[in-house]
């Protein structure tokens, strides 16, 4: 070998090293930013979804304790009107169930009923007066039927 030889110094054709994973191409970035973005977004709708609704899941719960403690007396009958008109005014407001009594409330439990309007007169009647009487005339397991089926049309 010639050392002034030029061609004796040249190599044979070799390829570049590859680049690493890092830093990435501009397109995952953006894909990344997308990504993340949509996932902050996700989040923000769930969070504001589960606020909008927990008067439901507050409602139900409230049902589920009354429920379990029935009892034949006005406090407890009380107690369930006005979960069903605290539900009544997030469902109607504009109707304003909070300010209704006696016929009328009764009136408004069955036009907001989906079936069995007349069937359920008489157990919505008893539910309203049995707040006020000393005796109720309707057992807890009834009117903790009807107010679940009333429940469940209006949630």
């Amino acid at each position: 070998m010639n050392p002034e030889d030029p061609l004796a110094q040249l190599r044979d054709i070799h390829l570049p090293e590859t680049g690493g994973w890092w830093p990435p191409a501009p397109g995952w970035w953006l894909l990344a930013a997308l990504c993340l973005t949509a996932l902050v977004a996700l989040v923000w709708a769930w969070q504001r979804h589960r606020a909008r609704t927990a008067w439901k899941r507050q409602a139900k719960a409230e049902l589920a304790t009354l429920i379990q403690h029935r009892c034949n007396e006005p406090g407890w009958y009380g107690d369930l009107n006005r979960l069903l008109k605290r539900v009544a005014r997030q469902t109607h407001p504009n109707r304003h169930p909070e300010s209704m009594t006696g016929d009328q409330w009764v009136d408004f439990l069955l036009e907001t009923l989906p079936k069995d309007r007349i069937a359920s007169r008489p157990t919505a009647e008893a539910i309203v007066a049995a707040a006020w009487q000393p005796k109720p005339a309707i057992e807890p397991r009834n009117a903790a039927g009807f107010a679940s089926f009333w429940l469940e049309a209006q949630l």
